[in-house]
């Protein structure tokens, strides 16, 4: 047996290691049409397994910190983004998913505004991709990535989920837009229109938003409940 087998063959032997991965989407315009779609940041990953393949931003977890702090820490190293919607997504533990020793994933989840997506470290290593066009990545994290858009696509009918990746005021437009990027569909301007100004937790305001080459659009606010995505902790495993 080679050494190199008689490793790999050793480290399956021992207990599993724990890592932390986040998912982060944010919208960014398309190349072609100019209108929003659904983008997250990866990294290069410098080290075996996967040397050179691109990843979901994480790391190792600390002894001494939490499943969010570390998630917080990690996101904040790779890629200097603290988004402030940050949920615990699902842990991922198939027992093929690393080579060697076996790794445990705890996944979050985050939804940056324009705003926080602009302060992301960009680099030879650090990238945004577009959602849908992603090309293979280290480990499953393409089914994590695939996971987390099921669940952001099903959680859309909850009104704030969008407007975690708006600012804090916006058009009727704007968020039919991150709708459609979301879901991947037109949606008729009209009767999406119609039906955000009846609910009840959208509020006008008396702003308007500038710099249009038409009648200025009215600016609008999210007056409902926000969920602390921070605090949210799920406990099922997924095997990919």
């Amino acid at each position: 047996m080679s050494p190199t087998s008689a490793n790999v063959s050793e480290r399956s032997q021992e207990p599993p290691s724990l890592a932390i991965s986040t998912v982060i989407f944010g919208l960014r315009p398309s190349e072609a049409s100019g209108r929003p779609t659904l983008w997250l940041p990866l990294v290069r990953r410098i080290r075996q397994p996967y040397l050179g393949q691109w990843a979901l931003p994480g790391g190792p977890l600390a002894p001494s910190e939490s499943l969010q702090d570390a998630a917080s820490r990690n996101l904040l190293e790779t890629t200097g983004l603290a988004p402030r919607y940050l949920e615990q997504l699902y842990a991922f533990g198939g027992l093929h998913r690393s080579v060697g020793q076996r790794l445990v994933s705890i996944v979050y989840w985050a939804l940056v505004q324009p705003d926080e997506a602009e302060l992301t470290r960009e680099s030879e290593n650090v990238r945004w991709f577009r959602a849908d066009r992603l090309e293979r990545l280290a480990f499953d994290h393409n089914d994590i990535v695939e996971y987390a858009l099921w669940r952001l696509r099903n959680k859309m009918e909850y009104g704030s989920i969008a407007y975690h990746l708006l600012g804090e005021r916006f058009t009727l437009a704007q968020v039919r837009e991150v709708y459609e990027a979301v879901l991947d569909k037109q949606l008729d301007p009209a009767n999406f229109r119609r039906q955000l100004r009846a609910t009840p937790h959208i509020e006008a305001t008396d702003e308007y938003l500038t710099g249009t080459r038409h009648r200025p659009p009215r600016l609008y606010r999210y007056a409902g409940p926000v969920p602390d995505g921070s605090t949210r902790q799920s406990q099922a495993v997924r095997a990919p």
